[in-house]
């Protein structure tokens, strides 16, 4: 990989520190990513990681320290400008896709343009260009008839939608047969290459972290691992 350290993070977390229901989660954790590469996030479960991710989506709020996307910190926005900020700047795969099972793939897909402001021609075209990009077919067929990987292709179409410089994927193949999960993870992968933004992947799976540029493990509250 090219240097990228010499630009801006598009992900900058300082000194996180965050506690629920009386555990510390998180005790000064530090994390930058930079556009252009990849990041798996592994640790036993219950850790937090899934909480991580939910704090850089501005989806919990933590105890303390900063959580900057695309150099604003997500932690003193408003609901209002979080959301408009998360729309523009962050796409998010869930493990089991989070689609709306009763519209077929472009409809999902071209939904997140459509909240986010495009009109109805440009989110449809652009919806159709990203799902023969991926190999997901577009008809009308609904997404709940879709392969368990045609599904989680077309989440990440969704998420690439409206172009975001970072890219959040929370155990994206944990659901998926092997042959499903090495197509899945070969694209999430190759996303910063191709696209140039960065990828957070969470996974319990070493064969999906080694893809990534760095492997970080949650432990007791930091990250340990190869840190940029």
């Amino acid at each position: 990989m090219t240097d990228l350290t010499s630009r801006p993070p598009i992900l900058r977390i300082e000194e996180l520190r965050y506690s629920a229901a009386n555990t510390l989660i998180f005790n000064g954790l530090n994390l930058n990513v930079h556009q252009g590469e990849s990041v798996a996030l592994c640790g036993p479960s219950g850790t937090g990681k899934t909480t991580l991710l939910t704090c850089i989506l501005g989806l919990t709020r933590p105890d303390g320290g900063c959580v900057l996307v695309a150099g604003e910190d997500v932690t003193r926005l408003s609901k209002r400008r979080m959301a408009m900020h998360r729309r523009k700047h962050v796409g998010m795969v869930f493990q089991f896709g989070e689609l709306l099972p009763e519209l077929s793939p472009v409809e999902n897909v071209a939904l997140a343009a459509l909240l986010a402001g495009q009109d109805r021609g440009s989110a449809y075209d652009s919806a159709k260009v990203l799902l023969d990009e991926l190999g997901v077919p577009h008809g009308q067929t609904p997404t709940a008839y879709l392969s368990g990987g045609e599904r989680q292709r077309t989440a990440v179409a969704r998420a690439l939608i409206t172009d975001p410089p970072l890219i959040l994927a929370d155990e994206p193949t944990g659901a998926l047969d092997q042959q499903s999960r090495d197509s899945v993870a070969s694209v999430l992968f190759d996303l910063p290459r191709r696209r140039g933004c960065a990828l957070v992947v969470v996974t319990h799976d070493g064969s999906v972290a080694r893809r990534a540029n760095r492997r970080l493990d949650l432990v007791a509250g930091r990250l340990a691992g190869a840190e940029a």
